[in-house]
């Protein structure tokens, strides 16, 4: 599920960037992190017996983590064993410190890749002035083909 978000996340970064007139375009302005994307796994050889006696406490933890706003999403990973959260952080160590913090962090059972993740950029293609196009519409127009 991640992978596919992720693709069509590119996808549509692609196809905006591609618009007539993007090249000509002054660099947008930088668009801040506003969450951090973190993504639990465990090592090869991990104690899974030790997870599964850890997992009341770490379910408990992250919900606590979700009641007060901290963790925004909370997914599986699809055909392995793992966590997905979208964090309401903007630090990466902020991020780091509080998953460590869960008991499968202090255990060791558990790491994250963290990736500061913010809004879709070559969304303010669509945004530009209605003027700076023929159609009006943000995109040129283009006949006779489909």
């Amino acid at each position: 599920m991640l992978q596919h978000l992720l693709l069509q996340l590119a996808a549509a970064s692609v196809l905006v960037a591609a618009a007539p007139g993007a090249l000509a375009q002054t660099a947008p302005p930088a668009t801040p992190t506003n969450k951090i994307l973190a993504i639990g796994t465990f090592a090869p050889g991990t104690d899974m017996q030790l997870v599964q006696r850890t997992l009341t406490a770490e379910v408990r933890a992250t919900a606590e983590l979700y009641l007060e706003g901290k963790i925004d999403q909370r997914y599986s990973l699809e055909k392995r064993p793992g966590v997905v959260f979208i964090l309401n952080v903007t630090d990466i160590g902020v991020a780091q410190a509080m998953l460590e913090a869960l008991p499968l962090g202090k255990a060791h059972l558990m790491t994250f890749e963290l990736y500061p993740i913010e809004p879709l950029n070559p969304l303010r293609q669509l945004l530009k002035s209605p003027d700076a196009t023929s159609s009006g519409n943000g995109f040129e127009t283009h006949r006779g083909r489909a």
